[in-house]
Protein backbone atom coordinates (compact mmCIF):
# COMPACT_ATOMS: atom_id res chain seq x y z
CA UNK A 1 0.00 0.00 0.00
CA UNK A 2 1.31 3.42 -0.83
CA UNK A 3 0.12 6.37 1.68
CA UNK A 4 0.79 9.74 1.49
CA UNK A 5 0.51 11.94 5.14
CA UNK A 6 0.00 15.42 3.95
CA UNK A 7 -0.59 18.42 6.29
CA UNK A 8 0.90 22.27 6.54
CA UNK A 9 3.86 22.62 8.88
CA UNK A 10 3.33 21.63 12.25
CA UNK A 11 0.92 19.45 12.23
CA UNK A 12 1.44 15.93 13.20
CA UNK A 13 2.99 14.34 9.72
CA UNK A 14 6.65 13.67 11.26
CA UNK A 15 4.85 11.86 14.29
CA UNK A 16 2.10 10.53 13.12
CA UNK A 17 4.80 8.09 10.59
CA UNK A 18 7.22 7.33 13.27
CA UNK A 19 4.10 5.85 15.06
CA UNK A 20 3.14 4.07 11.92
CA UNK A 21 6.40 2.91 10.75
CA UNK A 22 7.47 1.69 14.64
CA UNK A 23 4.35 -0.88 13.99
CA UNK A 24 5.01 -1.64 10.57
CA UNK A 25 8.75 -1.88 9.91
CA UNK A 26 8.46 -3.30 6.82
CA UNK A 27 7.35 -0.10 5.09
CA UNK A 28 9.15 1.76 3.35
CA UNK A 29 9.60 5.96 4.97
CA UNK A 30 9.92 8.75 1.77
CA UNK A 31 10.99 11.80 4.31
CA UNK A 32 9.84 15.15 3.52
CA UNK A 33 11.21 15.90 0.35
CA UNK A 34 12.76 19.32 1.87
CA UNK A 35 15.57 17.22 3.12
CA UNK A 36 16.06 15.52 -0.42
CA UNK A 37 16.99 18.76 -1.69
CA UNK A 38 20.30 21.24 -2.02
CA UNK A 39 19.19 23.62 0.67
CA UNK A 40 21.42 26.24 -0.39
CA UNK A 41 19.59 26.54 -3.79
CA UNK A 42 17.04 28.60 -2.23
CA UNK A 43 17.01 31.55 0.08
CA UNK A 44 13.19 31.55 1.22
CA UNK A 45 9.64 29.98 0.89
CA UNK A 46 8.75 31.14 -3.02
CA UNK A 47 7.37 29.38 -5.91
CA UNK A 48 10.49 27.68 -7.18
CA UNK A 49 11.04 25.80 -3.45
CA UNK A 50 7.51 24.79 -3.18
CA UNK A 51 7.93 23.73 -7.04
CA UNK A 52 11.30 21.81 -7.09
CA UNK A 53 9.77 19.65 -4.02
CA UNK A 54 6.45 19.15 -5.40
CA UNK A 55 8.41 17.34 -8.36
CA UNK A 56 10.50 15.52 -6.15
CA UNK A 57 7.39 14.30 -4.45
CA UNK A 58 5.65 12.98 -7.64
CA UNK A 59 9.03 11.38 -9.11
CA UNK A 60 9.60 9.44 -5.85
CA UNK A 61 5.96 7.83 -5.68
CA UNK A 62 5.82 7.37 -9.58
CA UNK A 63 8.90 5.31 -9.10
CA UNK A 64 8.17 3.12 -6.16
CA UNK A 65 6.63 -0.95 -7.52
CA UNK A 66 3.51 -0.81 -7.96
CA UNK A 67 3.13 -3.57 -5.24
CA UNK A 68 5.31 -1.45 -2.65
CA UNK A 69 4.42 -0.69 0.72
CA UNK A 70 5.33 2.49 1.53
CA UNK A 71 4.36 5.95 3.38
CA UNK A 72 5.38 9.46 2.44
CA UNK A 73 5.44 12.11 4.18
CA UNK A 74 3.85 14.97 2.23
CA UNK A 75 2.98 14.44 -1.81
CA UNK A 76 2.91 16.80 -4.49
CA UNK A 77 -0.47 17.90 -3.61
CA UNK A 78 1.45 19.47 -0.51
CA UNK A 79 3.24 21.69 -2.55
CA UNK A 80 0.45 22.75 -5.02
CA UNK A 81 -0.97 23.61 -1.84
CA UNK A 82 1.63 25.68 -0.72
CA UNK A 83 1.73 27.16 -4.40
CA UNK A 84 -2.12 27.96 -4.09
CA UNK A 85 -1.34 29.64 -0.44
CA UNK A 86 1.65 31.83 -1.37
CA UNK A 87 -0.16 32.68 -4.99
CA UNK A 88 -3.58 33.94 -2.74
CA UNK A 89 -1.34 35.86 -0.31
CA UNK A 90 -0.06 38.17 -2.78
CA UNK A 91 3.79 36.64 -2.25
CA UNK A 92 6.93 37.85 -3.83
CA UNK A 93 7.67 35.02 -6.13
CA UNK A 94 4.22 33.91 -6.19
CA UNK A 95 3.49 32.14 -9.89
CA UNK A 96 -0.08 31.14 -11.42
CA UNK A 97 1.54 28.96 -13.71
CA UNK A 98 3.58 27.03 -11.25
CA UNK A 99 0.36 26.36 -9.61
CA UNK A 100 -1.42 24.93 -12.29
CA UNK A 101 1.27 22.68 -13.63
CA UNK A 102 1.69 21.71 -10.13
CA UNK A 103 -1.79 21.00 -9.86
CA UNK A 104 -2.09 19.20 -13.47
CA UNK A 105 0.81 17.03 -12.03
CA UNK A 106 -0.50 16.16 -8.37
CA UNK A 107 -3.49 14.94 -9.87
CA UNK A 108 -1.83 12.68 -11.98
CA UNK A 109 0.33 11.50 -9.45
CA UNK A 110 -3.07 10.86 -7.13
CA UNK A 111 -3.39 7.12 -8.99
CA UNK A 112 0.21 5.92 -7.51
CA UNK A 113 -0.98 6.90 -4.02
CA UNK A 114 -3.44 4.11 -2.49
CA UNK A 115 -4.67 6.13 0.41
CA UNK A 116 -4.33 9.79 1.05
CA UNK A 117 -4.11 10.71 4.97
CA UNK A 118 -4.72 14.59 6.02
CA UNK A 119 -4.07 16.31 8.79
CA UNK A 120 -6.04 19.43 9.04
CA UNK A 121 -5.40 22.22 11.85
CA UNK A 122 -8.01 21.85 13.89
CA UNK A 123 -8.94 23.57 17.22
CA UNK A 124 -9.28 20.58 19.09
CA UNK A 125 -5.17 19.09 18.27
CA UNK A 126 -3.80 22.36 17.26
CA UNK A 127 0.15 22.61 17.36
CA UNK A 128 1.31 25.75 17.99
CA UNK A 129 3.98 27.14 15.87
CA UNK A 130 6.07 30.63 16.94
CA UNK A 131 5.71 33.21 14.46
CA UNK A 132 8.73 32.47 12.82
CA UNK A 133 7.08 29.33 11.47
CA UNK A 134 4.86 31.90 8.95
CA UNK A 135 1.55 31.17 10.50
CA UNK A 136 -0.44 32.71 7.78
CA UNK A 137 1.52 30.87 5.41
CA UNK A 138 0.39 27.70 7.45
CA UNK A 139 -3.16 28.59 7.70
CA UNK A 140 -3.40 29.40 4.33
CA UNK A 141 -1.74 26.19 2.93
CA UNK A 142 -3.92 24.01 5.60
CA UNK A 143 -7.27 25.83 3.78
CA UNK A 144 -5.88 25.30 -0.28
CA UNK A 145 -4.46 21.46 1.11
CA UNK A 146 -8.32 20.79 2.07
CA UNK A 147 -10.01 22.48 -1.13
CA UNK A 148 -7.56 20.19 -3.28
CA UNK A 149 -8.50 17.13 -0.81
CA UNK A 150 -12.13 17.82 -1.62
CA UNK A 151 -11.58 17.82 -5.30
CA UNK A 152 -10.15 14.41 -5.00
CA UNK A 153 -11.92 13.16 -3.27
CA UNK A 154 -14.70 13.59 -5.37
CA UNK A 155 -12.56 12.32 -8.78
CA UNK A 156 -12.55 8.97 -6.85
CA UNK A 157 -9.33 9.32 -4.68
CA UNK A 158 -9.12 7.57 -1.38
CA UNK A 159 -8.65 10.59 0.86
CA UNK A 160 -8.73 10.01 4.56
CA UNK A 161 -8.60 13.01 6.99
CA UNK A 162 -7.14 12.46 10.74
CA UNK A 163 -7.70 14.02 13.58
CA UNK A 164 -7.31 13.90 17.61
CA UNK A 165 -4.41 13.03 19.71
CA UNK A 166 -1.02 11.15 18.13
CA UNK A 167 -3.03 7.76 19.06
CA UNK A 168 -6.41 8.72 18.31
CA UNK A 169 -4.38 9.63 14.62
CA UNK A 170 -2.75 6.15 14.86
CA UNK A 171 -5.73 4.20 15.27
CA UNK A 172 -7.54 5.76 12.66
CA UNK A 173 -4.78 5.34 10.37
CA UNK A 174 -4.30 1.35 11.49
CA UNK A 175 -7.86 0.67 10.81
CA UNK A 176 -7.67 2.48 7.30
CA UNK A 177 -4.83 0.72 6.28
CA UNK A 178 -6.03 -3.26 8.03
CA UNK A 179 -4.34 -5.53 10.13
Amino acid sequence: MRIVVSGTHASGKSTLIADFARLHPAYEVLPDPYEEMALDAFDELDAGLFATQLEIAAARLEELPARADAIAERGPMDFAAYLDAIVGLGRRGRSSTMLRTGLARSEAVLAHVDLWVILPLSAVDRIHVSEDEDPELREAMNDALLEHADAASLAGATVLEVTGTPDERLALLQRATGP
